[in-house]
């Protein structure tokens, strides 16, 4: 995988920032995350008064091989119907993202249907879904750079649009057993504390799940390389959105981080290269199991707490108007001078 630079921003205009955001027309500290969030989005475009401009979203959807054994609550069809619906625009995604005018891209990254030339649907097809990890690697080692490399270049696009801010969501049947391994290997989290019930198991699936990605560890164990983490144990949408988070934040894009699955891409991402913290913005706490420990390992406070584990990006997608709330309050509200309000 090519070695991307994402620099640090530059910390100087912090100082100008806090001292914007503290003579508004209010207490110190009263508008409590808004504030921090302000101050990132101000920091990542060195601006004291930044822009949100054309946010887009990307679903990235794809098969995965392990769900054949038995992991999920639903069959593997549902991924490739899911992405017609998300083309009919019937999904929850759909919804908020034409709710809060974010542009969707659907990305088909590995998904074990052939769709023809369905109109919107961008084919970015990697392989007909990953093989069961169970039994072998779940991606060759050019297939996995191709995915890390195909995120990239998508984002590249979208950047030409305009856009400075953009979302990363998912859709595979299977992929929170994927998600699992990735957090296991990369945090030493016991598996235990990162498998979850996914689309609705029932505790006996879950016993089942947990047992089957036990053996999948003992099978391949934990790779020392974050690639061949990815490669062993990742699905195609993961590794993609893997590098398209990577490139976003080359480029200087803010970063919206969805649920269990899109976080766990995340973690791969910051494994390659930890300057995309200063990049991201985690939207929700998913209930799937594992996402508020694996949020609080990587130190993120994320921006709703809504109960959901749908993915898709319907965090990201639900999380956009707090982030435009943070920018115009910064660059609309008064200040105590501005509005001739006394501060004592």
């Amino acid at each position: 995988m090519e070695n991307l630079k994402i620099t640090i921003p530059n910390q100087a205009i912090n100082k100008s920032l806090k001292a914007k955001i503290d003579t508004k027309t209010k207490p110190l500290g009263a508008l409590g995350q808004l504030e921090k969030l302000a101050t990132q989005i101000g920091l990542i475009q060195q601006s004291l008064s930044p822009e949100l401009r054309a946010p887009h979203l990307f679903v990235f959807a794809a098969d995965h091989g392990i769900a054949k054994h038995g992991v999920s609550a639903y069959p593997q069809e549902v991924t490739y119907q899911m992405v017609v619906n998300f083309l009919y625009e019937g999904a929850a995604i759909n919804v908020f993202a034409k709710q809060n005018q974010i542009t969707l891209k659907v990305v088909d990254a590995g998904v074990n249907h052939d769709f023809g030339n369905m109109p919107n649907l961008i084919n970015a097809k990697i392989g007909n879904g990953t093989k069961s990890f169970l039994n072998e690697p779940a991606m060759t080692a050019d297939e996995c750079v191709a995915a890390l490399k195909k995120g990239g270049e998508l984002v590249d696009e979208i950047k030409n649009t305009g856009c400075n801010v953009i979302g990363f969501g998912e859709m595979g049947i299977g992929n929170t057993s994927s998600a699992a391994l990735l957090m296991h290997a990369f945090t030493g989290f016991p598996l235990a504390d990162c498998v979850g019930f996914g689309t609705g198991l029932n505790p006996a699936e879950l016993e089942n799940k947990f047992r089957i990605l036990e053996a999948a560890l003992e099978k391949n164990k934990v790779p020392e390389e974050a690639i061949e983490v990815m490669r062993t144990y990742g699905g195609f949408e993961i590794a993609m959105m893997c590098g398209a988070m990577l490139k976003a934040a080359s480029l200087k894009m803010i970063v919206l981080v969805d649920g269990f699955i899109a976080t766990a891409a995340y973690l791969a991402a910051y494994r390659f290269n930890a300057n995309i913290k200063h990049y991201a913005i985690f939207c929700h706490e998913s209930e799937e199991k594992g996402h508020k420990k694996l949020l609080e390992f990587l130190n993120a406070t994320p921006v709703l707490k809504l109960d959901m584990r749908l993915g898709e990006g319907t965090g990201c997608a639900l999380a956009y108007p707090i982030l435009q709330s943070s920018v115009n309050f910064l660059n609309q509200m008064a200040s105590f001078k501005s509005a001739h309000v006394s501060t004592h």
